[in-house]
């Protein structure tokens, strides 16, 4: 089955209902419910760590939907909101359920976010993170992110990270 990537290219994914195997597809502006879902299950655990919402679990999730690929494992599972800024793909946020957490779905997540980058002729992912979120901070890195900076925007501490696509690499494997 093909569909339409982000950036306008033919992706080909399984039919779940027939393979049962985890693929993307295109959010709409209907699956608002199902993103708010995910990101209300994916950091709920954050706020009393933060002092508050988490700012994915506020998003525009209609609006934000033209950017967001699910991640169906065959039921939605998680998501990746991502677009182009300047010379890389902005990873805006990265969910998953969290019964879906440990199992290698984020990997396949940053996987696909690395696919769509390489597709639009980027050399670099750029992302950023809440400084309280110490899981992400350990788990970036794992993928080869490097930090970039640390700024508070809009009242959050965030953490800034980069990584560079020089043509040949995928995501560094497990250890």
């Amino acid at each position: 089955m093909a569909f339409l990537c982000l950036f306008g290219r033919a992706c080909f994914g399984t039919i779940a209902a027939v393979t049962q195997e985890p693929h993307f597809r295109q959010a709409r502006p209907a699956d608002a419910g199902t993103l708010r879902a995910i990101a209300e299950a994916a950091f709920a655990p954050y706020v009393a760590r933060i002092g508050r919402r988490p700012a994915p679990m506020d998003a525009d999730f209609a609006a934000v939907a033209a950017h967001t690929l699910l991640l169906c494992a065959p039921e939605p599972a998680g998501y990746l909101t991502f677009f182009r800024r300047r010379d890389a793909l902005f990873v805006e946020t990265v969910a998953l359920l969290p019964g879906r957490q440990g199992r290698g779905f984020g990997r396949l997540l940053m996987e696909r976010a690395e696919a769509e980058a390489r597709a639009a002729g980027l050399t670099r992912i750029v992302l950023y993170t809440n400084a309280r979120m110490t899981e992400n901070l350990a788990w970036y890195p794992r993928l080869g992110f490097r930090e970039t900076g640390r700024a508070t925007e809009e009242g959050f501490d965030r953490v800034m990270f980069a990584r560079e696509l020089d043509g040949s690499e995928n995501l560094p494997k497990p250890a």
